[in-house]
């Protein structure tokens, strides 16, 4: 299948500037020489500690931010050599859902006038047919008419949400950056959210790029994940395979990290370190210096993706990383199903496996 999204080599740095004279005393390296292609109508999620370049990647996609380097194509048209009209003509099919719900939405506008906008805006609608645009928008993503009037503080922080994911809907996008759409939700309401996405995403055809760092969620959402470190892809595959047989020794750290619904199951010791500074990467393998696994050549040699076990790695040594966790967390446990599925009839939608 031909690619929708296809970002190669994309690189930003950030200069640290300092004094009077605001001198470059150096560079933070957020993101480094990063490439993956998603395909419509499907989800790849980007998963990583905080810090390691995921929103700065989602960002560069959208034209948000200039990279430093590398090449965004949306449907085959290189958006990182687009300016004004043919850029913003662009954007219509590229929209992005923030991570807080409140701040992401004008205080000062009805929700009406927020959803309205970018179909005024896009050429989309006006007048009546905007309004009438607004209202069916507002129906699919589950807010009643009287809503339209109301003000964001009135809302909820799940009804917050959803009004942004109906203004990103409102020009039918084909592309979707979810930036922890769902982090800052109550449990039972990223429930209905996720489901929501999954069946806005089958009735349009919409491909989401999911930035998360609750590896449950993902695992719930996406197709395919790529593991960020410090600015760099390590490992790349299909959620599944990702996560039975985990081959980068920090995707095998995440997924044991993560909690588990079992009191009988011991906790894994936790990744020792902090990630190291951006702004002075360590040579070779960025992950050398936490790595329980690494070798001298670790120290010396930057490590390039390659074929291993149905997914793409990193990782000199990768083949020494057991194929599972020792006791790897089930792809979607009866509880959590039995959860998902209760939540999904209380709010209309429909139930997930």
């Amino acid at each position: 299948m031909t690619a929708l999204l296809d970002v190669n080599g994309l690189t930003k740095h950030f200069p640290v500037r300092r004094g009077v004279l605001r001198r470059t005393v150096g560079t933070v390296r957020a993101v480094e020489d990063v490439s993956l292609a998603i395909a419509p109508g499907t989800t790849l999620a980007l998963v990583g500690e905080s810090g390691c370049g995921k929103s700065t990647l989602g960002r560069m996609i959208l034209r948000l931010l200039e990279p430093t380097s590398g090449t965004v194509s949306l449907d085959g048209r290189d958006v990182t050599a687009l300016s004004g009209a043919a850029l913003r003509a662009v954007r219509r099919d590229m929209q992005i859902i923030f991570q807080d719900p409140f701040g992401s939405l004008n205080p000062r506008m009805t929700v009406r006038e927020t959803v309205r906008e970018p179909l005024v805006l896009h050429g989309v609608a006006e007048g009546a047919a905007a309004d009438a645009a607004v209202d069916e928008i507002m129906a699919l993503v589950g807010l009643q008419p009287f809503h339209a009037g109301r003000y964001p503080h009135e809302f909820s922080g799940g009804q917050r949400q959803r009004i942004g994911i109906a203004r990103a809907l409102a020009t039918r996008p084909r592309l979707v950056v979810c930036d922890e759409a769902v982090s800052a939700l109550d449990v039972s309401v990223q429930a209905q959210i996720i489901n929501l996405l999954k069946d806005l995403q089958e009735r349009f055809g919409i491909a989401y790029v999911f930035i998360s760092h609750d590896l449950a969620v993902v695992r719930q959402i996406a197709e395919r994940v790529a593991v960020m470190y410090l600015g760099r892809i390590v490992e790349e595959g299909p959620v599944d395979a990702l996560f039975a047989a985990p081959r980068h020794p920090y995707t095998r750290s995440l997924i044991e990290a993560a909690p588990r619904p079992d009191p009988a199951v011991a906790a894994h010791a936790p990744l020792k370190g902090d990630m190291p500074s951006a702004m002075a990467p360590p040579g070779g393998c960025a992950f050398h210096t936490r790595c329980p696994i690494a070798h001298l050549r670790c120290r010396d040699e930057r490590p390039v993706m390659r074929s291993l076990g149905g997914t793409m790695v990193a990782c000199h040594y990768a083949e020494e990383t057991p194929a599972a966790p020792p006791t790897p967390p089930t792809p979607r446990s009866p509880a959590l199903t039995e959860r998902l599925a209760v939540l999904a009839r209380a709010s209309g939608a429909r139930p997930r496996t």
